[in-house]
């Protein structure tokens, strides 16, 4: 009778694993999504140049007109519940300003990519979750390359866990001389790519 009853306890225990495979288990799905973006040169080169509270006072942060507008494709895959690994491909035309050098005068196409981690404030399951996010990135214009840390913060809005509404702010931090500090301002949508899992 003993070994009857341990085999259903067995029997009962795959089963209860099993159920719970199958049901969400917080972690982000791999998603991916489509994004609409401004770099920002004028207020990071204002922040720069100036103490925070002069910039504010004059209002010398940069207009939309000001700014190079883009758009981007994005991975996001759930490494844990809290974190996620996300890559992103950008293409914008900028006129860009160097650091050692003057612009070209004209707009040529900067290409940017990145592979950031992000740590989620609030569960994946909430509808309405905080994220920051750093990483590494490199980028091409003309025939330079150069190389960047992307910093920065952003809400996910969950669309009943198949989609999602991103908003995203950073601050782009040169390595190279090639690059530039500037801000970068994108929302998007994303949604999963990833199959739904059966029992």
């Amino acid at each position: 009778m003993r070994k009857v009853t341990g085999l259903l306890a067995f029997l009962l225990l795959i089963r209860v694993v099993a159920i719970s495979q199958t049901e969400d288990d917080g972690i982000q799905k791999s998603t991916f999504g489509v994004h609409f973006f401004f770099n920002d040169f004028k207020s990071a080169t204002a922040i720069r140049n100036n103490p925070l509270g002069v910039v504010l006072k004059n209002r010398e942060f940069g207009k939309i007109k000001d700014m190079s507008p883009g758009l981007a494709l994005n991975y996001i895959n759930g490494i844990t519940k809290t974190f996620d690994l996300t890559t992103t491909l950008a293409g914008s035309f900028v006129d860009y300003p160097f650091q050692k050098k003057p612009a070209p005068g004209r707009d040529y196409l900067l290409i940017e990519g990145d592979v950031s981690i992000r740590g989620k404030l609030i569960s994946n399951r909430a509808v309405i979750s905080p994220y920051l996010q750093i990483g590494m990135g490199a980028s091409y214009y003309k025939s330079y390359m150069g190389a960047f840390v992307p910093v920065g913060a952003g809400i996910q809005l969950n669309l009943f866990n198949e989609a999602y509404l991103l908003v995203n702010a950073q601050y782009r931090v040169p390595i190279t001389e090639t690059t530039n500090y500037h801000f970068w301002f994108g929302i998007g949508v994303a949604g999963n790519i990833s199959k739904k899992k059966t029992e």
